[in-house]
């Protein structure tokens, strides 16, 4: 069998990655100490070469809320001992994802999920939302992309204007040339920019349909344009947990597209991708790398949310195997063939963490240690027991590739009874090099910076 290979050929290397126990649960230290509820460590589903326990089944999920309660005045989430922390920004509408312009200014995607009735008939459809509610995000969307800008200098924005409206739940950004490209729910749609705009009031021209429909399970649609402007990347996450909504269902879906810019032609860049959000182009190698949400229901401990590079023409196992061949017996009928040419991804971020944000560091004006890596924000588990995620974490890379443990970068968005004081999603760097992370459920954006040094 091929995982049984798989566990073979890396054996040595998995037992080498158990005497890094202690070395994980401090990794992840600030996390337990926020929350009363965490009382044991995450497992070793992270890392470049993961320990997968077997399947855990039952017949009522694991349901483990952190209820949302906004931040209490005076309160930040703890940065990194080497960093500081401030808020550029407060008092947004549910900001889920940032674009930085050439000059500075800061785009934030108020957001939250478009209407989709048929993902809402079935019981257990109707808990999740019931769930999800009660963790944020149940709000209405506003559907709109506020710009941000610092005329100061200071870290904080002291401008703010909607620079477009009565959008269809948009999430991500890119701009190319003079034309703003923005991911709607349901498409790619171009706008008109001149630098420093306030508000584009010209309505926008439609790129490309994406699959949406009633159902449009994972709503998120993400974009990324490639060095000479001429393509864009799109995360499609599947419109179900594992396709028990059938594969037609799933037609276009779990992939990245590549979208041809001039004529909003598409073709499948990569498939078997869950819920793919965040995108970074890797500095040194030059390649696309994505973080992807994995399936629910094997357990605290399964699946791995995981970052990973894309391969063209690559299938990441998904929903037929879940972290190369390890096959997953619920989906039926299943697809030996394409099973076996599943790729493995190249980095574990832990299971249920809820893995959205990515940014490559290059460009950073953090301490050193951050200088080579992506950092990665955690929107945190609402499935898991204890809770993971709720942090923003950094994975160093050498040579093009991820190595070691992730760094903490901003931990504490639980309080010690387990409620969330916010959740981070979108991450970014400004013009300056520091980090601005996006938390929907404090409706703030973060600004994280280098530790000025007392003298």
């Amino acid at each position: 069998m091929p995982a049984l290979k798989y566990k073979s050929k890396y054996k040595f290397r998995i037992n080498q990655q158990r005497l890094s126990t202690l070395l994980i649960s401090l990794s992840f230290i600030a996390l337990l100490a926020c929350s009363a509820t965490a009382k044991t460590p995450v497992p070793l589903s992270v890392g470049v070469i993961p320990d997968l326990p077997a399947p855990q089944q039952s017949l009522i999920p694991t349901v483990n809320i952190a209820t949302a309660v906004g931040w209490p005045a005076n309160t930040t989430p703890i940065a990194a001992t080497d960093l500081a922390v401030k808020s550029f920004a407060r008092d947004l509408d549910h900001p889920r994802w940032l674009y930085v312009l050439p000059n500075g200014d800061v785009l934030v995607a108020e957001t939250n999920a478009p209407a989709k009735p048929e993902d809402n008939k079935s019981i257990k459809a109707k808990i999740q939302g019931m769930v999800m509610k009660r963790a944020g995000a149940g709000v209405s969307s506003a559907n709109q992309i506020t710009l941000l800008r610092d005329t100061n200098g200071d870290g904080i924005a002291d401008v703010r204007s909607v620079l477009l409206e009565g959008l269809n739940a948009p999430f991500g950004m890119s701009l190319v040339g003079n034309k703003l490209y923005v991911a709607n729910s349901d498409a790619i749609m171009m706008f008109p920019y001149t630098n420093g705009d306030l508000q584009i009031s010209v309505a926008g021209t439609k790129l490309t349909d994406l699959p949406a429909g009633l159902r449009n399970h994972h709503w998120t649609k993400n974009i990324i344009s490639n060095a000479d402007g001429s393509k864009l990347y799109v995360t499609i996450g599947s419109n179900s947990n594992v396709a028990e909504n059938s594969m037609e269902a799933e037609i276009d879906r779990a992939a990245i597209w590549e979208v041809n810019i001039k004529t909003g032609t598409h073709r499948t860049f990569a498939s078997g991708l869950r819920n793919p959000n965040g995108l970074a182009w890797e500095p040194k190698s030059n390649k696309l790398w994505t973080v992807v949400n994995e399936r629910d229901e094997l357990g605290n401990d399964l699946v791995p949310d995981y970052l990973t590079s894309v391969q063209d023409g690559g299938f990441y196992g998904w929903p037929y195997s879940y972290y190369g061949q390890h096959v997953d017996e619920r989906v039926k009928p299943q697809q030996p063939a394409l099973v076996a040419k599943a790729i493995v991804p190249d980095y574990a971020l832990g299971a249920h963490t809820a893995s959205l944000g990515l940014a490559s560091s290059y460009g950073t004006s953090l301490p050193e240690r951050f200088s080579n890596g992506m950092f990665i924000g955690q929107h945190g588990s609402w499935n898991r027991k204890p809770f993971s995620g709720y942090q923003v974490i950094f994975v160093p890379f050498s040579d093009g590739k991820p190595i070691g443990l992730p760094l903490n970068v901003l931990t504490c968005f639980l309080s010690e009874d387990g409620k969330a004081y916010g959740r981070p999603v979108g991450v970014a760097l400004d013009k300056r090099g520091a980090l601005l992370v996006a938390d929907d459920v404090g409706n703030i954006v973060w600004r994280v910076t280098a530790k000025t040094k007392k003298r």
